[in-house]
C-alpha cells in the first residue's frame, strides 16, 4: 500500500488538480475545470492512506465504484492510482454533447455490428438493439474478436 506521502505525490503530478486541506489532516483535490457542478476528484485522502477517487458511471470501475461514483483508494498501487486519477478527471472535463464514434465490425457470415461510443461507454450494436456495453474500447474489442468479428474496411 502507497503512503499518504506517496499517494499526495502522485495526485500532484496532475497540474489540472488543486489541493485543499480538510478537517482531521485529509485534503480532497479539485478539478476546477469540471465541465460538471462535481469538482472533487480525490476526496478525504487521510493520512492512514484511506481515501476516494470520483469515477461517476464509469463502467471500468463499475465493480468498485459506490453508488456516490466514488472509489476507495486505500489498496491501489501507483500505476493504478494514476489511471483511475486520470480517468476521473477524463469523466469531469468530458462533454457529453459530443459525437459518437462509430465503428462497423462484420463476422465472415456477413452479420454487422456497431461498436459506438457514446455515453462514456463502449456500446455494441445490432441494428439499433443494445448488445453489450463495456468501459474500455479494449475489452469491447476483445468481446468483438471472441465472437469473430473484424473491422469493416
Amino acid at each position: 500500500m502507497l503512503t499518504f506521502e506517496q499517494k499526495q505525490a502522485i495526485i500532484e503530478t496532475f497540474p489540472e488538480l488543486t489541493k485543499k486541506e480538510i478537517s482531521l489532516k485529509r485534503v480532497n483535490y479539485h478539478f476546477e475545470n469540471s465541465l460538471y457542478e462535481k469538482t472533487i476528484v480525490v476526496e478525504k485522502l487521510h493520512p492512514n492512506g484511506n481515501g476516494f477517487v470520483f469515477v461517476g458511471d464509469l463502467l471500468q470501475y463499475e465493480a468498485e465504484a459506490s453508488d456516490k461514483g466514488l472509489v476507495n483508494i486505500r489498496d491501489y498501487d501507483e500505476q493504478a492510482l494514476r489511471d483511475i486519477v486520470a480517468a476521473a478527471i477524463s469523466y469531469l472535463s468530458e462533454d457529453m454533447e459530443e459525437e459518437p464514434i462509430v465503428e462497423s465490425w462484420r463476422s465472415r457470415e456477413g452479420a454487422v455490428l456497431e461498436l459506438i461510443y457514446e455515453n462514456r461507454a463502449w456500446a455494441i450494436y445490432h441494428q439499433d438493439n443494445l448488445e453489450e456495453a463495456f468501459g474500455t474500447r479494449e475489452a469491447a474489442v476483445a468481446y468483438l474478436r471472441e465472437e469473430g468479428f473484424r473491422p469493416s474496411k
